[in-house]
């Protein structure tokens, strides 16, 4: 009796557990209504609402909603202080850099960017970014046109992409790692009519310089330290911008074009799902969204000192966290390249509250040996992409870490998700209670292909909680959070289109990933679909490095796929090349495929075929060799793995073993 009075007691609190977060959801629809200015809209999502807890009174329902209300309570707050934040900018029509100035205003002397090397403030950053409006401005350089970006991680960096875009000059931030064919293609791809280069990249863009556009200027910024690298003799025509700097004046240009809210900010490259890199379209109204997402989602406080030792050519580092310093004028420490050794000593050294990573770094930084800085920090919050729930808890414990924010995003979709309430490997949510609040969602595909699958009437149906589909999210254009900006390419950014997804005439960006949904609405993300696969945090193309590895081999027949290896995250590329003859100098050939292509997209694994089978239209084929993976005792090729030094050996049984121990890692 005492048992079946608990249970009924039990029962009665979680529905008034759901009655109580059914009134605050209205409430907080409310405020989104008076936010938005659209009552047809809240008054037909509380029908929908009333019209569900009349039809689905299950106690399972009632359950998940009771449990997941405070989570998306939560959310629901931080998604009203976005659409407040990025309304009033849109309204006062202000773009990223009328953002930075008012915070150069407020607390010019405070520190803005901090580094091994460098201490700068807003006043200094702003100055430089003015310095350089004014050059390229003196240049002939206006509104629309594009140039591009080739810089490591420095405070220049950002000052330079400011100051463009001050002048309305859209600019390309091309990834530092690209050499040869991908580096020339990220640069003409953009239309750019100008490149600024830093002294580091002489040799790089020096072996380009010959096949660019006649049309593209040169400027090389040299680092103060004076050791100055002699440019190239096809360099020669190239000017020094420190030169034109140092005459420049700090102060802002007067003559201005007309920038908007809505205008093109920055190019991110991204690899897609083919082909070479993709230029992302990033307008300033998406920098704001982006940026200020995180912030409020994750409760940042502008006194917060972040640690990033991410490429700010990307959109984690330069946006999410960078976004800090610029729109909410917190101080950003960053690094020239990672190191797993010293990533707690330099979030010490510059007394950082939140530290950021991506794909394997945690797994790394765990990897090292104990320090006495693994504890002796103020990092109370780390956020990023790719921290694999088999270390998760092993990574939190040892460094002390009160909460982790994972999040899930594509450059250039609006697919866009975090998960801000500490849930082991999830990487966002999809609300049970309240799905058409953020509109993504996960439908059934061909898991090879990434294609959806339809029904009888032609759309797309939704996967059911467990079941792995493609992420979606739907688009909504003059809504940042829903606009799909797409790619330069206009044919690239249709390919990323899905059209009558849940009624005829509607349309979705199409992420390509694989995730899955739990019953409380937690996602997971699962896998890449169709050729791309992702290692070391980028998304590579096998398209795109089996050309570059035939090329390389040769011109023999090749294929490039991924497979998985124990104990770390995502899929390393694997190469397998027709050798029947034994032709191929290993050594000669990982010399040359390291001139070709940056170092997360070199095959980590090669198969040397002796003899191949063709599909009907004359292709390798790939799915039978990815599923035989590369342990040598099941197969009879030659299979070599590539060492730290970049050389390929053979795998041997025993070496094969230490793999699978992660005795050997990548």
């Amino acid at each position: 009796m005492q048992q079946r009075q608990r249970q009924r007691r039990k029962r009665l609190l979680v529905i008034f557990r759901c009655f109580c977060a059914t009134v605050v959801f209205g409430l907080a629809l409310a405020c989104v209504t008076y936010t938005l200015h659209t009552m047809g809209w809240f008054i037909a999502v509380l029908v929908a609402l009333i019209a569900l807890l009349l039809t689905r009174p299950g106690w399972r329902w009632f359950y998940i909603a009771g449990a997941t209300a405070k989570r998306d309570l939560t959310a629901l707050r931080a998604y009203i202080k976005l659409l407040r934040y990025t309304k009033r900018h849109e309204k006062l029509n202000h773009t990223v850099a009328d953002v930075f100035e008012s915070n150069v205003a407020a607390h010019p002397d405070k520190l803005a960017i901090v580094s091994e090397t460098q201490q700068v403030s807003f006043r200094q950053l702003d100055e430089h970014a003015n310095r350089v409006a004014n050059v390229l401005q003196a240049e002939g350089y206006q509104k629309g046109d594009v140039v591009a970006l080739l810089l490591e991680n420095r405070a220049e960096f950002v000052a330079t992409w400011l100051g463009l875009s001050k002048i309305g000059v859209i600019t390309p931030l091309i990834n530092t790692n690209l050499r040869g064919p991908s580096l020339l293609h990220s640069i003409t791809v953009a239309h750019c009519s100008a490149l600024i280069y830093g002294e580091d990249f002489v040799e790089a863009v020096g072996d380009v310089a010959k096949q660019l556009p006649s049309n593209i200027k040169l400027y090389q910024f040299n680092n103060e330290n004076n050791n100055t690298k002699t440019p190239t003799d096809d360099l020669k025509h190239a000017k020094n911008l420190n030169t034109l700097l140092a005459s420049a004046s700090p102060k802002k240009p007067t003559k201005l074009s007309q920038v908007t809210h809505h205008d093109k900010l920055v190019y991110i490259y991204t690899s897609g799902t083919t082909g070479l890199p993709k230029a992302a379209v990033i307008s300033h109204s998406r920098y704001l969204f982006i940026a200020a997402g995180i912030h409020y989602t994750m409760g940042f406080q502008d006194d917060d000192i972040y640690y990033t030792p991410l490429p700010l050519y990307h959109t984690a580092g330069g946006i999410m966290c960078m976004g800090q310093a610029v729109l909410f004028g917190s101080t950003v420490s960053i690094r020239k390249k990672f190191s797993a050794s010293n990533y707690f000593a330099d979030c010490a050294k510059y007394k950082a509250t939140i530290g950021q990573y991506i794909g394997e770094m945690a797994r790394y930084i765990l990897a090292t040996k104990p320090s006495s800085h693994d504890r002796a920090h103020r990092v109370r919050l780390v956020f990023g992409n790719g921290l694999r729930p088999q270390i998760w808890p092993q990574f939190v414990e040892r460094f002390n870490i009160a909460k982790v924010g994972e999040f899930y995003g594509a450059t250039e979709g609006n697919a866009n998700i975090m998960n801000h309430d500490n849930t082991v490997g999830a990487i966002g949510f999809v609300s049970r209670i309240l799905p058409k609040i953020y509109p993504i969602s996960i439908i059934r595909a061909d898991p090879d292909t990434g294609e959806p699958i339809r029904n009888s009437q032609g759309l797309c149906e939704l996967c059911a909680p467990n079941e792995p589909g493609v992420f979606i999210g739907k688009i909504v254009k003059g809504n940042p959070s829903r606009e799909f900006l797409g790619y330069v390419d206009a044919k690239a950014s249709a390919k990323k289109i899905v059209k009558d997804v849940f009624k005829h005439g509607d349309m979705a960006f199409l992420s390509g990933d694989l995730l899955v949904a739990d019953e409380k609405g937690y996602l997971y993300f699962k896998d890449r679909t169709g050729d791309t696969f992702r290692w070391k945090g980028e998304n590579v193309s096998t398209s795109e490095v089996e050309a570059q590895v035939s090329n390389v081999a040769g011109y023999k027949d090749t294929v490039v796929y991924g497979v998985t290896i124990p104990h770390t995250e995502g899929r390393a590329g694997m190469a397998a090349i027709y050798d029947p003859q034994g032709e191929l100098d290993l050594d000669v050939f990982a010399t040359n495929l390291a001139k070709v292509l940056p170092s997360y997209a070199r095959p980590q694994f090669l198969r040397l075929l002796t003899k191949v089978d063709l599909t009907g239209t004359f292709k390798l084929r790939k799915v039978d060799l990815q599923k035989e993976g590369y342990d040598p005792a099941t197969i009879k090729d030659a299979i070599y793995y590539q060492t730290s030094k970049g050389r390929y050996e053979l795998l041997t049984p025993e070496a094969y073993a230490a793999v699978q121990r992660n005795e050997i890692r990548f």
